[in-house]
């Protein structure tokens, strides 16, 4: 009874109907949601100039990401309990202020210690604000276009994290480091104003601080951030060889079981965990996992490569960010506008996708070290077809059937699978690519080795950049052979776990 007591509150709270302040709502909370995820982007690649302005060491750079990414991952499982007490347009504006005024703050920071703090508050205000792009688009837009407004939510997986190259190369190059910060103020002052006017103001819910599960969040907070930041400093720090990532990894899992088992009989959890027993449902989250791994991965390999081969910059790495984003404003519309027609089953959209994705990564292995930017472009299509046909299907099937009490649950268990997906691939590329680097370099220098009379046609500095080529490259190539049979797997699990699902008052 205490779970499903918000349904009559939303429902009384919202509109008559649907029309122009409501699609100013959702736009508003689009905005704010894409420009705190381009954020994110922009700074971690812009973070040797900012180390560099700020005088800081890699390894203190490297806490800055880290403690960045914990900090909103833990904000995003949370935030939706938040918005249903608080009320949704309350919480989301205030939620964007705070975001504002730590961006603000952050290039003033008198020194790293108070830097790192600010950055941290700006993560928890960020994580905030993903599940109420879901919330809105699931709570106000009618059955006709709900899949449009769930396009919208896309965009933040497929649009925004190739932004960031692009605008932290303008930044960097043509204006000056804090402007990787305070970018996102106007941007953030739109959104605000469009959400005080589209959003309509739901009554405050205090009382349903009386049943909150402070056990819950007492496990779950330093779960969480222990996770997060033991698989980001694991590879810096050499994983296990390292007393604190193991303190971190496994005083993270057991506190996480800890959590989980907490969630299961308290009667207002935060995640509803009976809902995993939909199999639609447990199948969306283990796949949108996968693909944001993938497409983790087929953004930044090839930028490293470039850096690490040619030289690249963020400014001739752009071009190739822009290719993979700009189509999704078009791309993401269309595939919506396919899986609405009830003559179209998602599934098979969805196995598209991942084929695409597949095929793109089993070509990319082609590559060798003459390759330059040019080289990726053709490949690059199938990446803009694939990945809104791989997004938009889970997106579809993870809301299908929900009911508006679980919508909130439904919110936090994806938003929550998003965050940890991106953190995960950022370890696992790290970890995989130091490893193949390793055997790659031994393989290499034995051969030399072995063979004196190759070794001795060219210089040592010559000889080592040729090598280092070599590295870099067959490494790429093993990153992108994982990644295809990550992609080739997923699609063996759609004939297993998920059943059709209909869109909402599909179009004949």
């Amino acid at each position: 009874m205490t779970a499903a007591a918000p349904a009559p509150a939303i429902k009384a709270a919202a509109p008559a109907a649907f029309g122009l302040q409501t699609i100013l709502g959702l736009v508003g909370v689009l905005l704010a949601v894409l420009v705190a995820g381009i954020n994110e982007g922009v700074t971690r690649i812009a973070l040797a100039d900012i180390r560099g302005a700020m005088f800081i060491g890699y390894d203190e750079a490297t806490w800055v990401t880290s403690l960045y990414s914990a900090t909103s991952l833990t904000a995003t499982a949370f935030a939706p309990w938040f918005a249903v007490t608080l009320s949704l347009r309350r919480f989301t504006l205030g939620a964007i202020a705070a975001f504002v005024v730590f961006a603000l703050l952050c290039p003033l920071a008198p020194n790293y210690h108070a830097f790192l703090m600010l950055r941290m508050l700006q993560g928890l205000a960020a994580g905030c604000l993903p599940p109420m792009l879901m919330t809105v688009a699931l709570r106000f837009l009618p059955p006709d276009i709900k899949l449009y407004g769930l396009a919208g939510y896309a965009l933040t997986a497929t649009f925004a994290p190739s932004l960031g190259t692009p605008l932290a190369a303008l930044w960097t190059e043509y204006f000056n480091w804090q402007w990787t910060f305070w970018q996102v103020v106007t941007p953030c002052v739109v959104a605000m104003i469009a959400i005080a006017h589209g959003i309509p103001q739901d009554p405050l819910r205090l009382e349903r601080f009386e049943t909150f599960n402070w056990r819950g969040v007492l496990l779950g907070v330093p779960a969480i951030c222990m996770l997060v930041t033991g698989v980001l400093q694991g590879n810096r720090l050499d994983w296990f060889e390292s007393t604190l990532i193991t303190v971190l990894l496994f005083g993270g899992v057991g506190l996480l079981a800890l959590f989980m088992i907490n969630e299961w009989f308290t009667p207002v959890p935060f995640f509803k965990l009976q809902m995993l027993s939909n199999l639609n449902l447990s199948h969306a989250l283990i796949t949108l996992g996968g693909v944001l791994v993938v497409l983790t991965a087929t953004g930044s390999i090839p930028a490293a490569y470039l850096a690490q081969v040619h030289g690249y910059r963020p400014l001739q790495t752009a071009p190739m960010m822009l290719l993979v984003a700009l189509p999704q404003l078009l791309a993401l519309p269309l595939v919506a506008a396919l899986c609405n027609l009830r003559a179209v089953d998602c599934r098979w959209v969805l196995t598209t996708g991942l084929s695409l994705l597949a095929l793109y990564c089993f070509a990319a292995t082609q590559m060798n070290p003459e390759w330059i930017r040019d080289n990726f472009y053709a490949l690059q299509l199938l990446q803009v077809v694939g990945q809104p046909m791989a997004v938009m299907p889970l997106l579809m099937q993870a809301t299908g059937g929900i009911a508006p009490p679980d919508g909130p649950f439904a919110s936090a268990w994806f938003n929550t699978v998003r965050g940890l997906a991106s953190v995960v691939a950022t370890g696992a590329l790290d970890a995989l690519t130091t490893a193949r680097q390793h055997f790659h370099s031994n393989v290499l220098v034995d051969r030399l080795g072995n063979s004196p009379e190759l070794a001795g046609q060219d210089s040592a500095a010559s000889l080592a950049h040729r090598i280092h080529e070599q590295v870099v490259t067959l490494t790429s190539i093993d990153l992108f052979y994982c990644m295809g049979w990550v992609a080739a797997a997923l699609i063996l699990l759609i004939p297993l776990m998920p059943s059709r699902v209909y869109p909402p008052r599909a179009v004949a």
